[in-house]
């Protein structure tokens, strides 16, 4: 049978210098043959292979985005009720990065993998299959009673997401052929991850009880996973071969490895345990790299590194996981308790943030044409740098008010991140391939989230004041993100 999705032009970003070879950016494809460009409000649709019904785009715009706004709700929903579920559970200080970094671990460990799936056996299977299991796990979640269940189920719902997520940009580019027409889905699709993070903290900061979040959440994965079951079209891009089984394990345990490394580092960085822990990363990671150079089908092309569009898409996901969602997912509950504000009192003052992200990430598809992706995210980093700086001193002073510049502020910067990233990562593959590199850039962005989480937890509780703590951590957090600036724009030339 032939790919339905295999049809793919070469050529360079929106604003992408036009001396860059066309074989530097496989994953920019134009309209395919038989496809007219779309015009506005009504996208293009690709032709269905034989036997398979046509897409539908705005069923799968709308499905896929309202999946991804219930999976970063969920993934986001702990940040400010950080305090109340490590209280119930009775989780102490030392291990409440565990209760965070559950769901991240689990999406990092699994989007390459899901991603490959989803293309070679169906991206609409792994999709609903990814939506059920994450209603599943978010209820589990909301009945656990202790720190180790509570973890387990935020992995296996980090495993449901990955599967959702990478998937559903797959089903994305099936749906909307044309550059114009995945412009503005991926716009729409990256306002909704934007989105997703500004609801989750205000739906559970407004619940008289954490539980009570989970299982609401979880209902609502349900609820869109039966929509999309009658919603949503097949479409896969098969090379045949088995799912790298071996690569996943080598990976997913590598990780592991590293977030136990940085949670046990905050009392110690030249303990045994940390060191070992460290080396076996390294390690694995090596072995990781072997096995997928022999693989037959890989999760990842390695030789994709050597392109600047996915080394720009991967750097870009990596550093914004590092910076922003690192600092971003513990500030709420460190404000909790340095500033004794309520939970609901924090969610309303980080929707300022989030709203604003999500605003901005509305609005990206309109820079296409003035900005390239790359550029985007260089300007993104610059302003969540300026943001975290602005925001120093502001726990020891006991004002939150003065923290009121660096969200307007970082929220700017984090719209343009999440609005610039899903569309670098779906053209700096060949489009046969758009789960896979889906799956990677956000990979390597939930990598950088539990690291980054693991490490503002290390840095903002080992100095033993508070205040003293979260301008440490405001400090790397502003490092790391002039150093994804530097990454993204720099990737042309290290290719």
């Amino acid at each position: 049978m032939p790919r339905p999705d295999s049809a793919t032009t070469p050529g360079a970003s929106p604003g992408d210098s036009p001396a860059t070879p066309p074989d530097d950016s496989p994953g920019a494809p134009g309209t395919p043959p038989g496809n007219s460009p779309d015009t506005p409000g009504s996208p293009g649709n690709s032709p269905a292979a034989p036997g398979e019904a046509p897409a539908r785009p705005r069923a799968t715009l709308a499905l896929t985005s309202a999946a991804t706004a219930v999976a970063l709700m969920s993934y986001t929903a702990p940040m400010v009720t950080l305090p109340d579920t490590a209280r119930d559970l009775g989780t102490p200080l030392s291990a409440q990065a565990w209760l965070l970094n559950g769901t991240p671990l689990g999406l990092a460990a699994l989007l390459l993998v899901a991603g490959s799936l989803a293309d070679d056996h169906g991206r609409r299977r792994i999709f609903l299959a990814g939506t059920l299991g994450l209603g599943l796990t978010t209820a589990l979640a909301a009945v656990t009673t202790s720190t180790w269940q509570f973890t387990l189920a935020r992995v296996a719902q980090g495993a449901a997401s990955a599967a959702l997520l990478a998937s559903a940009l797959g089903l994305i580019v099936h749906a909307f052929p044309s550059p114009r027409g995945r412009l503005h889905a991926t716009g729409v699709w990256g306002a909704f991850v934007s989105g997703g993070i500004a609801v989750g903290p205000l739906l559970a900061g407004a619940l008289p009880d954490w539980r009570l979040a989970y299982g609401l959440l979880g209902a609502a994965a349900l609820v869109v996973a039966a929509l999309g079951a009658r919603g949503l079209t097949e479409s896969r891009a098969p090379r045949g071969g088995r799912p790298d089984v071996l690569g996943a394990l080598t990976f997913g345990v590598a990780l592991a490895a590293l977030v136990a490394a940085l949670t046990l580092g905050r009392d110690g960085w030249l303990r045994a345990p940390v060191g070992l822990l460290l080396a076996a990363a390294v390690l694995l990671v090596a072995a990781f790299a072997a096995v997928e150079r022999r693989a037959a089908t890989p999760m990842i092309d390695l030789g994709l590194l050597r392109r600047p569009r996915f080394l720009a898409s991967s750097a870009g996901g990596l550093f914004t996981g590092l910076a922003v969602i690192g600092v971003f997912s513990y500030l709420p509950a460190l404000l909790q308790q340095a500033l004794r504000l309520s939970p609901l009192a924090t969610a309303w003052l980080f929707l300022l943030w989030a709203g604003l992200s999500f605003a901005v990430a509305l609005q990206v598809r309109h820079l296409a044409g003035r900005l390239a992706p790359r550029t985007q995210l260089a300007l993104g980093f610059t302003l969540h740098a300026v943001a975290v700086l602005t925001m120093l001193g502001a726990v020891g002073a006991g004002s939150w008010p003065r923290l009121l510049p660096g969200l307007i502020v970082g929220g700017v910067g984090s719209g343009l991140l999440n609005g610039a990233l899903p569309l670098l990562a779906v053209e700096s593959v060949p489009r046969e391939r758009a789960a896979m590199g889906s799956g990677a850039q956000q990979t390597f962005r939930y990598i950088g989230s539990c690291a980054g989480v693991a490490l503002t937890i290390a840095l903002a509780t080992s100095a033993g004041d508070l205040a003293r703590g979260a301008d440490l951590a405001l400090l790397v957090s502003a490092g790391l993100a002039v150093a994804g600036a530097v990454g993204v724009l720099v990737s042309r030339e290290v290719a």
